[in-house]
């Protein structure tokens, strides 16, 4: 939780950026501690847990608001670092974007290295610089959506930073929650990390090229996230060899309310 991780950030330290724009150097801020050798109770801190999350969880609600006014379908890509979102997001893109108006939100602790590779796909991205941030809140996605300025009947993804504890705990007022994990992390990352596949609404086993060269048993893995969450539906893609995309791609269409463009 970020009361107590420590990736709760001022406002300064997030810098929001379309694709193409120059990032400014960010000024350092001193962090001055208390010396008094007193020290903070736990219900300190959960006070501060649960005022931080009712904050984010009212900005969450008027996102989904502004979204569905718009018409705008939100799918927020959750997963550990390493999974492949961002590959998978790029392939996804290709498929849809002939067909529908889509936009993306990046979320990243630094660099432009994911937003360039969106924005090569011709789809209009703001990436969201988090600092030392360790995932996107209802705020950030706010400030970058009013950059953004997605048009009505569109689609839009937001790419989480890559952590599957603290962003289990953000809504950011998006439709549908997507948690991939990779066949390289292990199998039981289900009932490891069980708050971000409890919460979430669909799972992408990824990377499945891979399975001849791994450990990784996807029947197991599948019941362990189904112990977790019993209404997950799953996908099983290989974005380098483009395998696994029909039914994931009627997925996304089918929690879609917008026209296409053709």
């Amino acid at each position: 939780m970020c009361a107590t991780c420590g990736c709760d950030q001022p406002e300064d330290h997030v810098k929001i950026l379309l694709a193409g724009e120059k990032s400014e150097k960010s000024h350092h801020h001193e962090h001055h501690h208390s010396h008094d050798g007193h020290h903070h109770h736990d219900h300190t801190v959960v006070e501060l847990e649960k005022d931080v999350l009712q904050k984010n969880n009212l900005l969450a609600e008027r996102n989904r608001g502004f979204l569905l006014a718009k018409n705008i379908t939100a799918f927020n890509l959750v997963s550990s670092p390493g999974s492949g979102k961002t590959t998978l997001l790029v392939q996804t893109l290709k498929k849809l974007i002939p067909q529908f108006n889509v936009t993306v939100i990046e979320g990243d602790q630094q660099t432009m290295n994911d937003a360039d590779k969106i924005a090569e796909t011709s789809a209009k991205v703001v990436q969201v610089n988090t600092g030392k941030g360790c995932h996107l809140d209802a705020h950030m996605v706010l400030h970058a959506i009013e950059k953004l300025q997605p048009q009505n009947d569109s689609l839009l993804f937001i790419e989480n930073v890559g952590n599957l504890v603290c962003p289990s705990l953000f809504d950011l007022g998006e439709k549908e929650r997507v948690v991939i994990f990779s066949v390289t992390e292990g199998d039981d990352k289900p009932i490891k990390y069980p708050t971000i596949f409890e919460s979430a609404t669909a799972c992408v086993i990824h990377k499945t090229d891979l399975l001849p060269y791994v450990d990784f048993d996807i029947e197991k893995a599948k019941d362990y996230a189904l112990r977790v969450n019993p209404k997950l539906k799953f996908f099983e893609i290989s974005s380098t060899k483009e395998t696994g995309f029909d039914d994931w791609l009627s997925y996304l269409k089918n929690n879609l309310t917008v026209p296409t463009m053709t």
